[in-house]
């Protein structure tokens, strides 16, 4: 391998695939962090039941073959076509995996535990895209980063949602080893939202980093009656930042961040990766 860090992207192939400009902005995003990449891909194994009465006119056992046959040829084309895009200086290696339909989510949580960082390329019509991210996201114990299906810039600038918890200390260190001293850092608190320590922390914790040697401003806004996810996102790419860094969410905000509802998720225009640390 030719970089220090490992990235892991699970890719699903039953029962929708994931779009190849969505793909693509998941392996230019490995790049731009200067990460190397394993790819997996997932195919689906469907266990045979014993026939039901008019089983025999559908031909379960054909439809089953079927199905897992495209499956696995989707494995392939979604690794041929990561072989053919650009790495630069990034080394991209695969694997496949066999998984019964319901646990995909869990086999690719529990195989991101031996990779520094999950990358997850999103689809937002796809019902089973979400569901994996949001599988890993709370099950694998490692940072993610959800990518729009978006050209992918080299991450110059990084916006860190400060409230000054232990959690968003936690997406502090999960980012801190992608933090560089040609990188601007925003460090972004948002008034109204929640009590905060008091009113400077964004600027003690830009302080801190401007000690370590880091590239470091405060930003504090005002929520506006805007959704916690919604105005973060928001503010992180009006200051031009190339990457959110975000913790401190329970389970049900962070599922309501991720999935929103039927008219109103925060990530049904995702412009810009979001790295969450849980």
């Amino acid at each position: 391998m030719s970089n220090f860090h490992l990235a892991y992207m699970p890719l699903v192939t039953y029962p929708d695939v994931l779009p190849e400009d969505a793909v693509a902005a998941g392996v230019q995003l490995a790049i731009a962090l200067g990460y190397d990449l394993h790819v997996m891909t997932f195919s689906v194994r469907i266990p045979y039941l014993s026939p039901s009465v008019g089983s025999t006119l559908l031909n379960i056992p054909e439809m089953i073959r079927t199905t897992e046959s495209n499956s696995r040829t989707q494995c392939k084309a979604l690794q041929a076509m990561v072989s053919g895009l650009e790495h630069g200086q990034s080394s991209v290696e695969f694997s496949t995996r066999e998984v019964v339909p319901g646990l995909t989510g869990t086999a690719a949580a529990e195989a991101s535990r031996y990779f520094d960082l999950a990358i997850l390329p999103w689809a937002v019509d796809k019902p089973v895209i979400q569901e994996l991210a949001e599988s890993v996201i709370f099950g694998a114990g490692k940072p993610c980063v959800l990518v729009p299906s978006l050209p992918i810039k080299p991450v110059r600038h990084m916006a860190l949602a400060w409230d000054g918890s232990r959690v968003a200390a936690r997406a502090l260190a999960d980012a801190s080893h992608l933090m560089t001293s040609d990188m601007l850092i925003t460090v972004l608190t948002v008034q109204g939202e929640k009590p905060l320590e008091h009113g400077n922390i964004a600027q003690d914790m830009a302080h801190a980093l401007q000690h370590r040697g880091l590239n470091a401003r405060p930003l504090s806004v005002k929520l506006a009656g805007r959704s916690i996810a919604e105005c973060l996102q928001q503010e992180a790419l009006s200051a031009g930042a190339d990457l959110l860094v975000m913790g401190g969410f329970g389970h049900s905000r962070l599922k309501e961040f991720i999935l929103g509802g039927a008219t109103h998720g925060v990530l049904q225009a995702l412009q810009m990766p979001v790295l969450l640390s849980h």
